[in-house]
């Protein structure tokens, strides 16, 4: 099956509808699909639910679909960067369905590996365990969580090669990997696209069995989110 695909649109042509549930990957602006994000903005649609670790920075990222209202719902865990996606949630525009970071990574490590619910110590006797169940295990109280598993993944990665194995670069390990696991379809866009004889098969972070379609950015933006300097040395 031929996965390499001419441009971002092409790569999700039939794969989106209005009110589905999209997993997009990267941790602040590092890893984030932003070739595949503006896809989803022209495409227009809407209605979507989508699960990021942020919500990109306004302008920049999910941002732009929050922009645009596409977004009805984010299940997040940081979004302090995004100062429309706060005025929509104050505003009751937008839903909003928080998570402490590793119970988010968890719960769609979990979607990816076929387990629906596990339970954690974190956020017990807190409102994150409101309307939850809580059960105890030798002598200590857990939260059931439950796992997450979406529509449409859109990842990030360093490389790939043409059958669809990923390698991923650094921080951009933090979610892309497990979102590929989790969702119906999975849509790549790799800087670096290689024959299968050119990776190292124990460099592969997500086989080419999770990923669906893939197309080439070889010259990806790189965004800084928070630019922090010092004085130069005199």
């Amino acid at each position: 099956m031929k996965k390499v695909y001419p441009d971002a649109t092409a790569a999700l042509a039939g794969l989106l509808k209005d009110d589905m549930t999209i997993m997009a990957g990267g941790f602040g602006l590092c890893g984030i699909p932003e070739t595949l994000i503006d896809a989803i903005k022209l495409s227009g649609v809407k209605g979507l639910t989508v699960i990021s670790n942020n919500a990109g920075v306004d302008g920049i990222g999910l941002g732009i679909l929050l922009e645009t209202r596409q977004i009805r719902k984010m299940i997040s865990s940081y979004v302090g960067e995004n100062k429309t996606f706060a005025q929509q949630y104050l505003a009751g525009e937008l839903e909003l369905e928080f998570n402490p970071q590793g119970t988010l990574a968890e719960r769609i490590r979990a979607g990816g590996a076929g387990i629906p619910a596990f339970f954690t110590k974190t956020g017990v006797g807190t409102l994150i365990a409101d309307g939850k169940e809580v059960r105890e295990f030798d002598g200590e109280q857990y939260v059931m969580e439950r796992g997450l598993f979406a529509d449409l993944a859109i990842v990030h990665a360093w490389k790939g090669d043409t059958e669809g194995n990923l390698i991923y670069r650094k921080t951009a390990r933090n979610f892309n990997p497990m979102m590929a696991t989790a969702a119906e379809a999975t849509v790549a866009e790799v800087e670096h696209l290689v024959e299968p004889k050119d990776m190292d098969p124990d460099h592969v972070h997500t086989p080419g069995i999770f990923v669906q379609r893939i197309i080439h950015v070889p010259h990806a933006k790189k965004h800084i989110e928070q630019r922090t300097t010092r004085p130069r040395a005199a």
